[in-house]
Formats: structure tokens, C-alpha cells, sequence
């Protein structure tokens, strides 16, 4: 159901006090991304670790092959059960602040092998942030543990050999990221049709815009399909290159996961454009933030960048909120009560205009 208004669009100044209300889903959300700078600074003392520059300006990169690095690096701070709980909580609570009522966080099981952390750790670490986070917030949560192309294939098969192993009701699917260049997406198919055959959803990131064609090339999107089983995906932009990929891609009605801010900031106007391209092109689109610490923002930074750059408004924030619900992975239960209470929420907000008006 798209929401109808019967009272004319918000204003500017309107439409920027309803979207902190309105009610959201974060789909595209890696869990090391939204690590707080003073909890990473607190946490890499605590485990003897280095930062390469201050913790001022460790959030601001020279390119992004830069941030992964950094990415990485914060990971190795993560060590303990209590520490892969306080950045889960965390990270729900600055999502929930910024009107989420479900996140999708990503975490990646092979950056804490290097620093031996089993993956139960892991786990149980991560369930018990985001179980406390649930009750404190009112924001519920699932887990993606996602491979990097990037790292040695045997890591991520023992990735993936541990999420299989260890099956957690919060693990709901696979996700794939890392520079592109690194490997094709057909180098990790056996291991996410297994995921696939285990009950797994599946996503990956495909088609970034901050690498060139030939490192993400839109035929990326048609592996990530056709070999992979994704059933939704991260990003996308270069799919734009292809008018063939983008029919296919619009035919299968896949949803796009993009983020309104990325790592490089002499990118940041090509990014907007690329969103404002894919929707008219009919693809399927949900707004997310990415690393919303690492980029400093959170989802009204980003449903307020991408609603100014595209000229859009209030019908539009509430399209990509209720498309958020749509592409989520909860069970079909919950995903229906969760629609509900955002169309009831929605609804709020549509009349509160016409009742302030009321004498």
C-alpha cells in the first residue's frame, strides 16, 4: 500500500521535523562501520592496538580502498563477548535514535580469526546486544555474517562451516562484501548455494560506484542472481552502464539496498545521481546507511540528503520506509505486524498537520 495524502505535501521546514518520526528500516548496516569512534579508541587501549591517526580524524579517508583498511582495523579492537555485546547495543541505539524499527546488521566472522576469537563468541556476544537492545529500544534486529572477497578463501569457508554449525534463530542469511576487484562474484557460488540449501538468505555488494566498471562490472548483478541466489542486494550503481542488466534486473524485482553516503566524498554528488537514476529506471530501492559512524551520518542524514538531491518529498520518504519493511528478512509474521504498525504510523503523521490546524 503506497500512503495517500489527502492534506497538500509537507513543507521543507515540515518535511524536516516529520522524517526524524517517521518510522524506518536499516537493511544495509555493517556492524564494524557503525562502531563508535570513542568505543574503538577505549576498546584497541584495552587490546594494546595502535590507531594509525588520531581518533579525531580516524573517520576520514584518502580514497576507499583507505576505509576498508580502516574497517579492518577496527575489528581487531573487537575481542571479547562483552565487546562484540556493547557494539551491537550500540549500534541499535544510535540506528533506534534515528527512527529505526528494525536493523540488518552485517558482521564478518573472518576479520576476528586473525586475533582468534571463535566465532561462538562472536555470536553469543552479539545475540546479547541485541536482545538488551530490543527490550531498551524497541528496535528488533537480524544478523548477516558476511564474507570478503578480499580475504583467503579458506577463511571464508570456515566462515560459512561455522554459521552452519552454530545455527542461531538472529543469523538469517550470508552477505558478501570487500572490494570487487578482488574476486567475481561466481568465486563464492558453492559456498552461498550451500548457505542456500541450509535455509540461508542471501545478499551481496555488487555494482559500487566508487570502483570503476571494470573492477564492478554490471554483469556482477547477474552472477550475484543467477549463480549466487541473492534474493536482495547491496548498491548497484554501475548496473546504470547496462540498459540489458537493468531490464533483467527490474524484471526480477530484486531490491537494491543503496546509501545516500559513501567513503568518498569527491563521489558523494555521483552517488545521488546514481539513486535518482536507479529508481527512474524502475529498480526496487531501499535507503540505508551504510557505516553510519564511519560516514558520520544515521538514516534522517541520509533520507534527508537523498529526498534534497532527487527533489523529493514526503511521499517518497514514505515509499522507501515501507520498502524497507518489503525487503527485510523477518518471518512473514512478523514482517505483516510490522507493516502495520508502520502504515499506523504513517497515518499519525499524515494528520498531524490538519490537526494542529483545528481550532
Amino acid at each position: 500500500m503506497t500512503p495517500t495524502h489527502s492534506s497538500p505535501p509537507p513543507s521543507a521546514p515540515e518535511l524536516a521535523r516529520r522524517l526524524p518520526r517517521l518510522p524506518k528500516v536499516d537493511l544495509h548496516l555493517h556492524l564494524a562501520g557503525a562502531l563508535r569512534p570513542a568505543t574503538l579508541a577505549e576498546l584497541a587501549t584495552r587490546h594494546g592496538l595502535a590507531l594509525p591517526r588520531p581518533v579525531e580524524t580516524l573517520y576520514q579517508y584518502r580514497d576507499f580502498y583507505d576505509f576498508i583498511d580502516v574497517l579492518r582495523l577496527g575489528a581487531q579492537a573487537v575481542r571479547q563477548a562483552a565487546d562484540f555485546e556493547r557494539i551491537a547495543y550500540e549500534a541499535i541505539e544510535d540506528a533506534a535514535c534515528s527512527g529505526a524499527r528494525h536493523v540488518e546488521m552485517s558482521f564478518n566472522p573472518q576479520y576476528f580469526m586473525p586475533t582468534g576469537v571463535p566465532y561462538r563468541v562472536q555470536l553469543e556476544g552479539l545475540a546479547a546486544g541485541v536482545q538488551a537492545a530490543r527490550r531498551d529500544f524497541d528496535c528488533s534486529a537480524l544478523l548477516i555474517a558476511a564474507l570478503d572477497r578480499g580475504l583467503p578463501m579458506d577463511s571464508a569457508e570456515q566462515a560459512i562451516d561455522d554459521v552452519l554449525s552454530l545455527r542461531h534463530e538472529l543469523v538469517v542469511g550470508i552477505g558478501l562484501d570487500g572490494p570487487e576487484r578482488a574476486a567475481s562474484p561466481a568465486a563464492m557460488a558453492a559456498l552461498f548455494q550451500r548457505a542456500g540449501r541450509a535455509g540461508l538468505r542471501r545478499t551481496a555488494h555488487v555494482c559500487e560506484d566508487n570502483q570503476t566498471l571494470a573492477e564492478a562490472p554490471p554483469s556482477n548483478v547477474d552472477d550475484c542472481i543467477e549463480l549466487m541466489g541473492c534474493d536482495r542486494l547491496d548498491h548497484g550503481y554501475n548496473l546504470l552502464a547496462s540498459q540489458e542488466g537493468l531490464q533483467r534486473a527490474r524484471e526480477r524485482g530484486v531490491y537494491f539496498c543503496v546509501c545516500g553516503v559513501t567513503s568518498v566524498k569527491q563521489r558523494q554528488h555521483h552517488r545521488l545521481q546514481n539513486i535518482r537514476a536507479m529508481a527512474d529506471a524502475g529498480l526496487p530501492l531501499t535507503l540505508n546507511t551504510d557505516d553510519p559512524a564511519m560516514f558520520h551520518t544515521n538514516l534522517n542524514h541520509n533520507y534527508a540528503t537523498v529526498l534534497q538531491a532527487c527533489g523529493w518529498g514526503w511521499s517518497e520518504a514514505c515509499r522507501f520506509s515501507l520498502a524497507g519493511v518489503d525487503a527485510c528478512w523477518l518471518d512473514d509474521d512478523a514482517k505483516h505486524a510490522l507493516r502495520q504498525r508502520f502504515e499506523r504510523e504513517i497515518a499519525v503523521l499524515d494528520a498531524a498537520p490538519a490537526m494542529a490546524a483545528r481550532p
